[in-house]
């Protein structure tokens, strides 16, 4: 809390899910917040149920439009940029490949053309995906050396947006001309993440909560895809963490980092299914749709070691507990409880666990 309270931070596609809970999080951290996004993109949303823009500054604006993210970032001066807005749906990205690219591509050009502007930023976090990778359906985890690529158009867009963010580096904000420039720059690789708030189309979470909710029969299309899970609370403690050590340390951190769960929590979508229908109760009811869709990967797994080694983050939830989690925030909201107060209350419960944690490794015997 020393190190955010009071810091200027700009965080694009801040209207959306996780956009929403790193906004609520920086706010409770006392940090100076300034959000540049298009609208809320479901109805409902999680920026409009928890009252987002109640503790920040809210700028309604497209990322394509280079312009004005240049009048944003230069009115709100900030020392530390999270690029987070994009077009983040496989399905959708089939459907409409030109705003996919258009936004995950040059959006991230825009920003990072304009923090080339704006001579108050010390350390911008670009989030792209997991997805990134050139996915060899094989069984072992992805490292931030292996090779990027991406079959659909959302997931190779995001391999593209690691390529700008790498050529910005090289030429605008070198390691070796960091005493001038003194901005360093670094990219987040996280899971699939799951929490409560998300009504996304298309994701499995939310078509999970939204049909057990309504007591319908939920139809779910790859019952044997392995994925990443986790609960959106773990890559944010990541991004925090990585912007702190952009800050403090510079182009030491300067590189690509993933964020994932424990090996053992990269579960198939049917498990998933399962274990939500086991927490939620008698009202859920699901079956296999046994029609053709879109391409999609059917094993991913991350590796985050170098984030254990170099920034000691670890996930501190265990899947089924993450599940949980989610399975009680949208319980709580539907019966009528305040969703920022739901929120909040989960962050501290998630930095509670996590200093915990911390601390029980401290004091952990030696070998």
């Amino acid at each position: 809390m020393s190190f955010w309270h009071g810091r200027r931070v700009v965080v694009t596609g801040h209207t959306g899910f996780k956009g929403s809970w790193l906004s609520l999080w920086l706010q409770q951290l006392g940090a100076d917040v300034c959000g540049v996004a298009l609208d809320p993109p479901t109805d409902p949303s999680m920026f409009d149920e928890a009252k987002v823009a109640k503790g920040m500054r809210s700028e309604i604006a497209d990322i394509r439009d280079l312009e004005r993210v240049k009048v944003v970032l230069r009115e709100h001066r900030p020392e530390i940029v999270f690029h987070m807005a994009a077009q983040s749906l496989v399905r959708k990205s089939y459907e409409d490949p030109v705003t996919t690219y258009a936004t995950n591509v040059m959006g991230t050009v825009n920003v990072l053309e304009s923090v080339r502007e704006c001579d108050s930023v010390r350390a911008v976090v670009v989030i792209t995906t997991d997805k990134c990778y050139e996915n060899k359906e094989w069984v072992w985890p992805y490292r931030e050396t292996d090779r990027l690529g991406g079959y659909d158009p959302y997931s190779n867009s995001k391999a593209c947006a690691e390529l700008v963010v790498s050529a910005y580096r090289n030429s605008f904000f070198s390691h070796a001309q960091y005493d001038r420039h003194r901005l360093a720059i670094a990219t987040a690789r996280a899971g699939n993440v799951i929490g409560g708030g998300d009504w996304a189309e298309d994701r499995l979470v939310p078509d999970i909560m939204r049909a057990f909710a309504a007591k319908q029969v939920l139809e779910i299309r790859n019952p044997n895809a392995v994925r990443p899970w986790q609960h959106v609370l773990e890559p944010l403690a990541g991004y925090l963490t990585l912007a702190e050590r952009l800050c403090e340390a510079g182009v030491q951190y300067g590189d690509a980092w993933n964020f994932g769960p424990e090996h053992a929590d990269a579960k198939s979508v049917e498990w998933i299914v399962r274990q939500l229908a086991e927490d939620w109760g008698e009202d859920a009811h699901w079956h296999v749709d046994g029609q053709t869709h879109p391409h999609e990967a059917q094993m991913l797994k991350l590796d985050w070691s170098r984030a254990a080694h170099a920034l000691d983050w670890h996930p501190v939830l265990p899947l089924k507990n993450a599940l949980r989690l989610t399975a009680e925030w949208y319980r709580r909201r539907n019966e009528g409880e305040n969703a920022r107060d739901i929120t909040s209350e989960q962050i501290e419960r998630y930095t509670q666990l996590s200093k915990d944690n911390q601390e029980r490794t401290a004091c952990a015997p030696t070998h």
